[in-house]
């Protein structure tokens, strides 16, 4: 009867709230310090660390008492981490040396470097044939690592400047945004080769992406026509879009919830619930001006979105340095 009832009471509840002012609310902030940049942000839930790129290190961050917890240094460039569990090993995209550091998530050094493509910016780990993916800027090619022996075994090219890629272990693919080329490229990662190449038109731009692997659906923050889209993941076909802000950069998707987050620099991020072919919005939540990335922990349901404060930027400038000290992690959870 429980396996029945709680569900149940479960989804009333989730749609009391979502009739009132949102699923989602803050809850607190954890300071880091600094005052340099960032990019992504990645959970490891079995672990519950969360890994954070903050100029040229990762910082790691204790989820059970949400404090720094340690640091990965001499990651030039950094972009993000991308953590194998099983392994105890994660991959950083070194972007200033063209390089992928491996790294052992016990003690946080680093094993060794691997050479990629130029600039490597976004990153996966493929669970599947246990490969790590870096997705490189400049040279347009996504570069693969036996996550094991971390030697290179394919160099792909892409036909376009990579984004954020999401992979389907069952379905043996990754998918990337070709940001300029506003299409997802599919990798079959058996052979290891572009399979397809699928339009997100109207949409345009295409950076931040999230997957439902149940329903093969694929979430893309569009910042040129400032949507998210939601694809079909066998297809490619375009199923439904929402408005969200301005200066999308990434996207999450909750199973457990089948919502979906754009996360945009506006200091907005838009939530909405897969319905079928349909996405529905369910709140606009209110974040901070510069909070653009972001990732969630599927078991907590919590998101984690980085941000700081900015200086009034100079004459000619679009934005200004940040104020030393507050760069932050903000939380967010239903």
């Amino acid at each position: 009867m429980k396996q029945i009832l709680l569900p149940v009471l479960f989804s009333l509840a989730f749609a009391t709230i979502s009739r009132a002012d949102g699923p989602y609310h803050f809850l607190k902030e954890i300071p880091v310090g600094g005052d340099t940049g960032w990019d992504y942000l990645s959970v490891d839930s079995r672990a519950q660390r969360l890994y954070v790129s903050h100029g040229t290190k990762v910082v790691v961050i204790d989820l059970a008492h949400d404090v720094v917890a340690g640091e990965i240094t001499n990651t030039p460039g950094v972009h993000g981490l991308a953590p194998a569990p099983e392994l105890g090993r994660g991959m950083v995209t070194c972007g200033r040396e063209n390089k992928a550091a491996i790294v052992d998530l016990k003690s946080l050094e680093i094993l060794s470097k691997v050479d990629t493509g130029a600039n490597p910016d976004g990153m996966l780990y493929e669970p599947g044939r246990q490969e790590f993916y870096t997705f490189n800027g400049r040279s347009q090619s996504a570069t693969v690592i036996d996550a094991k022996s971390a030697k290179v075994v394919a160099t792909i090219p892409l036909g376009g400047k990579p984004e954020f890629a999401q992979a389907d272990p069952k379905a043996g693919l990754v998918f990337d945004n070709l940001e300029d080329q506003n299409e997802v490229v599919v990798i079959d990662t058996k052979t290891r080769t572009v399979t397809n190449r699928w339009p997100i038109a109207p949409n345009e731009e295409g950076s931040g992406l999230a997957i439902d692997l149940a329903m093969h659906r694929l979430f893309i923050g569009c910042g040129g026509s400032k949507t998210m889209a939601m694809m079909d993941g066998t297809s490619g076909k375009v199923l439904a879009s929402v408005p969200i802000g301005g200066g999308v950069d990434a996207n999450a998707f909750d199973p457990g919830t089948q919502l979906a987050f754009a996360s945009c620099g506006d200091g907005t991020m838009t939530i909405a619930r897969e319905d079928g072919d349909k996405l529905v919005v369910v709140q606009i939540l209110k974040t901070e001006p510069s909070a653009r990335t972001m990732t969630i922990d599927p078991a907590t349901h919590k998101i984690y979105l980085a941000a700081a404060k900015f200086e009034a930027p100079a004459e000619g400038q679009r934005r200004g340095k940040i104020v030393p000290g507050t760069f932050k992690i903000l939380v967010y959870g239903m």
